[in-house]
């Protein structure tokens, strides 16, 4: 067992974030979209950008980043972790660049709209991919020598979460600045541009990410060279899957809804102003409120484990929503404390499940189908948020449209029920997990595949050998998720 004051080695923590940094362009991604909606239909009217034009824009990256999470998570097992990123960073780039020059025949605004849906799509695949190559590698990476025994949590959701909520971030302030410097009179500029920026971080990382090798782990451990055994995997891991799915389904159907209901929340606070620097700096602050949760939720997580730092920012969101839902009157007549309150309720999403699904995603199997279990898992996630985009104004309007205080108040009850619900799974179907346990689990994978008369002998890649496992009795180390929950 590695000592728990092994130093911090700055090569390494880059390595994970070399790894992770890259969903910068998924927070990026999603999150723009909510501005060009409201810029396309500034230039071209709602008649021309359709409610069905733009639930599709806000939704299909969501089916493109399905189909890439469940591709590339099985490039990522069964070809090459570095292969899978350096591919998703170049579609990434790709598709963002053909996203900002979309055309129409004819310069028609329909057509124009169609290849954006479609460029949108394909950018979509190139984000998804990001998760099981990109996470998963970061979080291999978090376990070698260099990093800090009890840092080992902080870093990967520094390097992935936070990555997004700072995609988040961004996507809010560019289109704001855009409009700032080239006004009401060239907002094709502003949106097209916002669009295309999207190439830049892409490009970064792919250079950053040249002279990687593949990780240790993935080295030692991979199944490249032989068959899966997926049944002797299920039988073993099919209760802590399923709730890992569950959660992050509830989680992405309330979180990226939420996103979009943002904008009625920012026209209740602004009186329905029509001003764009208005609307926009609203949505910068709001969504500023992600990065606390994220960065002190990341700081949190090495002492109370994932397992029970996100059942303590579900159910702390959950209050945070019952009482928004129970005093709406009182603070809609505060502005900024209903924005406040309202942005701390996104805070503690983001330091439990936010930071914490993709962990437990990444470090509950085994180094084997790590690609395919986080891929999975996280493409049942997108499914909620796919779903939720769709039917997340139909809750409203039945809630009483958005101009009523059921229909505003509706969504908070529905979202904290929900995060209720979300913290009861992982309380009895997701185990915790320990530092250093990503080696200890790929330790106990080989023995129950022995004891179950599957040949491990050609796991690893080739140049690496074959480790030599001891078949005695194995220490569990303390897990620390036991340790505070005890």
């Amino acid at each position: 067992m590695a000592p728990t004051n092994r130093g911090i080695s700055l090569k390494q923590v880059s390595l994970i974030f070399a790894c992770g940094t890259a969903l910068f362009s998924d927070g990026y991604a999603n999150n723009i979209i909510g501005s060009v909606n409201t810029l396309l239909k500034r230039i071209y009217g709602t008649e021309q950008v359709a409610t069905r034009y733009s639930n599709t824009l806000s939704s299909v990256a969501f089916a493109g980043t399905i189909v890439g999470m469940l591709v590339f998570g099985y490039v990522s097992d069964r070809v090459s972790r570095k292969f899978g990123m350096m591919l998703a960073t170049g579609i990434v780039a790709l598709f963002s660049g053909l996203s900002a020059a979309s055309s129409g025949a004819h310069h028609s605004v329909r057509g124009m709209l169609d290849m954006l849906c479609a460029m949108r799509f394909f950018l979509g695949i190139g984000v998804g991919a990001e998760y099981p190559c990109g996470s998963v590698a970061a979080s291999e990476q978090s376990e070698e020598p260099g990093i800090s025994k009890n840092a080992q949590h902080r870093w990967f959701a520094l390097a992935t979460n936070s990555m997004i909520d700072v995609g988040f971030v961004v996507s809010a302030f560019v289109p704001l600045v855009l409009y700032w410097i080239f006004g009401e009179h060239h907002l094709r500029a502003v949106f097209r541009i916002s669009l295309g920026l999207g190439i830049i971080p892409a490009v970064l990382v792919f250079i950053w990410r040249l002279n990687m090798e593949e990780p240790t782990r993935f080295k030692r451990d991979s199944m490249k060279r032989t068959k899966t055994p997926y049944l002797l995997i299920i039988r073993r891991y099919w209760s802590q899957f399923l709730g890992i799915c569950i959660t992050w389904f509830i989680y992405d159907f309330i979180v990226y809804p939420f996103g979009l209901f943002s904008s009625t929340v920012v026209d209740n606070i602004t009186n329905n102003s029509t001003s764009l620097s208005v609307v926009f700096g609203w949505n910068v602050v709001i969504n500023l409120f992600y990065i606390p949760g994220t960065i002190g939720g990341a700081f949190v997580v090495d002492y109370l484990g994932p397992k029970y730092t996100q059942i303590t920012g579900l159910l702390c969101q959950a209050v945070i929503g019952f009482i928004m839902s129970g005093l709406y009157e009182q603070l809609t007549s505060h502005i900024a404390a209903f924005a406040v309150v309202y942005g701390i309720f996104l805070s503690f999403g983001e330091l439990g499940p936010g930071n914490c699904l993709g962990m437990l995603a990444a470090k509950t199997g085994p180094t084997a189908v790590r690609g395919q279990f986080y891929g999975i898992a996280a493409a049942v996630g997108k499914v909620g948020a796919f779903i939720g985009t769709w039917v997340w104004q139909d809750i409203v309007d039945d809630f009483g449209g958005s101009s009523s205080k059921r229909g505003n108040t509706g969504p908070f009850w529905i979202a904290s029920g929900l995060a209720v619900l979300s913290a009861l799974v992982t309380f009895f179907l997701v185990k915790p997990i320990s530092h250093d346990g990503m080696e200890e689990e790929d330790r106990q994978f080989r023995l129950y595949l022995e004891a179950h008369g599957f040949d491990t002998s050609l796991m690893g890649l080739e140049d690496e050998g074959t480790p030599t496992i001891d078949s005695g009795d194995v220490k569990h180390p303390a897990s620390i998720d036991e340790k505070a929950a005890a």
